[in-house]
């Protein structure tokens, strides 16, 4: 019984994730960290009920989960309301390495950057599922949308490991079915709704990287 409620706990809810990133943007387009959080946590679902393919981004995704979940609810929480207010602490703080890696490895600029990146993956892959066919091989869509992002930021060991796992993921209609939302169509119009908040997230945290000159912290 115990088990079945984990396993319950544990499953991606798209429709969750969706609700999550509704959340995310204050009216100023500033952008929530609690609930971008909070919709990785989702997306970290997702990775885990595809099996042991993803886990080298999952494992690392839950680690940066905990790094900025510990900074709110730290001492200056209040300062890492949204992602905004914490890059303007940590840049006026002198909180954050900008060109190599020293007393401050895991601070929330740096620590964001490494889950924005993989959103833009994970953005591009479900795309790619979104618009494909049914004989789309998942294999190929979710390798060219590694490559268009996360693999410039990955030493080759990881590209070929990566590239090698995408061999062995399931099928489209697998994948579908993991979305827990309903028959293909339902899954590919949440999608559609979905992925516009995702995306609007990501560009706006993209380019507060870039006017801060933050793209590349080491």
């Amino acid at each position: 019984m115990a088990d079945s409620v984990v396993a319950e706990d544990q499953k991606f809810s798209l429709k969750e994730v969706l609700d999550t990133f509704k959340l995310c943007l204050t009216e100023n387009k500033e952008v929530y960290l609690e609930h971008y959080v909070a919709g990785w946590r989702g997306l970290v679902k997702f990775l885990n009920s595809l099996g042991s393919v993803f886990g080298f981004i999952s494992k690392d995704a839950v680690n940066k989960i905990k790094i900025l979940v510990g900074y709110l609810e730290g001492d200056n929480g209040s300062q890492y309301v949204t992602i905004q207010s914490m890059m303007k602490y940590e840049l006026d703080s002198g909180l954050v390495d900008l060109t190599k890696r020293g007393n401050h490895p895991e601070s929330g600029c740096r620590t964001l950057l490494r889950l924005h990146r993989a959103l833009r993956w994970l953005e591009l892959f479900l795309e790619r599922l979104r618009t494909s066919s049914e004989d789309s091989k998942t294999s190929v869509m979710c390798a060219d949308a590694y490559n268009e992002s996360l693999a410039q930021h990955h030493p080759w060991v990881i590209r070929k490991a990566a590239g090698m796992a995408f061999c062995m993921l399931p099928g489209r209609l697998a994948f579908l079915e993991v979305m827990n939302v309903g028959t293909p169509e339902q899954v590919v119009a949440m999608l559609g709704e979905a992925l516009p908040l995702i995306s609007e997230v990501y560009q706006i945290t993209e380019e507060l990287y870039a006017q801060n000159n933050m793209l590349d912290l080491p």
